[in-house]
């Protein structure tokens, strides 16, 4: 079974910096695709970045210019550098992966943008 462990989250001041990891247990080659969505509470999951299995991005128009997506196959990781933090970015974070048949979750870890 496909297990995606995040980490990484927490409060940080407007104008901050956090990087948000996610590990798989199995080989991120494995995947189509690795991203990352957020949600808020009484709204839909929304992505937020993503990365190919040949290292195309694409991002939201929200957090291009201060979020960067990468990946670390080596190490089965996928991250999220998240900079000029704003208090609307305020959400759980959760990675995706996904193959042509199946889309997986992790947990979510919460991002709280506040002074």
């Amino acid at each position: 079974q496909v297990q995606l462990v995040e980490s990484g989250g927490g409060l940080v001041q407007p104008g901050g910096s956090l990087r948000l990891s996610c590990v798989a247990s199995i080989s991120t080659l494995s995947f189509n695709a690795m991203g990352w969505y957020r949600q808020v509470p009484g709204k839909q999951r929304d992505l937020v970045a993503d990365i190919s299995i040949g290292g195309s991005t694409n991002y939201a128009d929200s957090v291009k210019g201060r979020f960067t997506i990468s990946r670390d196959n080596a190490k089965n990781t996928v991250y999220l550098q998240m900079d000029s933090l704003k208090p609307e970015d305020t959400a759980v974070y959760f990675c995706n992966a996904r193959t042509v048949l199946y889309h997986y979750w992790g947990q979510g870890t919460q991002v709280s943008v506040s002074s």
